[in-house]
């Protein structure tokens, strides 16, 4: 009887503390709180480390691209040089190194001259062939 007594009484005491932790609101919303905080921490770690990896893959694709077109404005350049006289050469001479010191608006209206001049050039060969 007094070996049940004392189970019972354990068995009670487990069972009140299950309770008492099921009514602690405050404790719960507590242990709640720091595993929330733990995954927001670790989802930051986890985007800063992606927008990290994007960022140098866009910027080692910007320098490509820059290159690209550094290296291309330098040949229109040398074209540009080697077929046009006097002082259009020289005003394309200064539109290459300004697209070289500001490349992206420069070289996008060097671009549509550059189209401009050798379509000129194509129609005067043309022309003077018929």
């Amino acid at each position: 009887m007094r070996r049940q007594i004392a189970e019972t009484r354990s068995q009670l005491g487990d069972t009140v503390e299950e309770l008492a932790a099921k009514a602690d609101v405050k404790g719960r919303a507590r242990a709640r709180a720091a595993d929330l905080r733990d995954r927001a921490g670790a989802l930051t770690v986890q985007l800063r480390s992606t927008a990290a990896h994007a960022g140098h893959i866009a910027q080692d694709r910007a320098v490509r691209a820059g290159h690209t077109v550094q290296g291309t404005a330098g040949r229109a350049g040398g074209a540009v040089r080697d077929t046009v006289p006097g002082s259009v050469k020289t005003a394309a001479t200064a539109v290459v190194q300004a697209g070289l010191r500001h490349r992206r608006p420069v070289l996008i209206a060097g671009a549509g001259a550059g189209a401009l001049v050798a379509a000129g050039l194509l129609r005067r060969r043309q022309g003077g062939r018929h």
